[in-house]
């Protein structure tokens, strides 16, 4: 489970593990009492009402298509084990993978040097500026012909890219046209992860397969 958060509009937003998810909805109904609603969105989100009006709204990780009943099969789907690639960028270091539900199938982690900034001023100061840039163009370069090289024989089986990092240097790998077929599949949440290392890579399972929660309860409400 992910560390709650403040939701806009009240309440607070929070992921849960698919395999907790139906523990964690009959603590919800012990609390707030029983479900009096339950209602899939077009989104694929599920709408849940509490008897003490608590409202509890649980969005998918991937595709979900409403069945009855609505919430065994929200939960059913949500433990399905699918394929999703995942790219992670910062400066200097990026990391790929492709995932079979948590197990990881394929991956690659590298690094590139980007010199750190200076207080030198004037002609120095732009110069450093213009080396520093050049860096980072060849970084992101790099991460593309990485994710091209490492995600792009298993775009058929991907349903799902998953990305983290710094959103800017993210934004120009997926530029590159041969990822083209991957941005397509590109879903939230963007990650918030520190340096792209193994260990990382391999914790991202827990985050983008997490049914997304926004809980509201009535001590929430003005």
């Amino acid at each position: 489970m992910t560390r709650p958060r403040p939701a806009a509009g009240g309440g607070r937003r929070l992921g849960v593990a698919p395999a907790r998810l139906g523990a964690w909805l009959d603590g919800v109904a012990a609390r707030h009492g029983a479900f009096t609603d339950v209602s899939p969105d077009t989104d694929g989100t599920v709408r849940l009402t509490c008897a003490d009006s608590t409202t509890v709204a649980l969005r998918a990780p991937f595709g979900w298509t409403p069945e009855q009943p609505v919430l065994g099969s929200f939960t059913a789907a949500a433990r399905v084990d699918r394929t999703a690639a995942v790219l992670l960028v910062r400066r200097g270091r990026w990391a790929v993978g492709v995932f079979d539900g948590e197990r990881l199938v394929v991956s690659k982690v590298d690094a590139r040097q980007v010199q750190g900034r200076t207080a030198a001023g004037g002609w120095s100061q732009q110069r450093f500026a213009r080396r520093r840039g050049h860096q980072t163009d060849a970084v992101v370069a790099s991460a593309a012909d990485t994710a091209a090289r490492v995600l792009l024989p298993h775009v058929a089986d991907v349903v799902a890219l998953f990305t983290g990092g710094d959103r800017g240097l993210v934004e120009e790998v997926l530029a590159d046209r041969r990822l083209a077929p991957l941005a397509v599949l590109r879903r939230e949440p963007h990650l918030d992860v520190g340096e792209p290392t193994k260990a990382v890579l391999l914790e991202t399972p827990g985050r983008f397969r997490a049914v997304e929660v926004t809980i509201v309860e009535p001590s929430d409400r003005p």
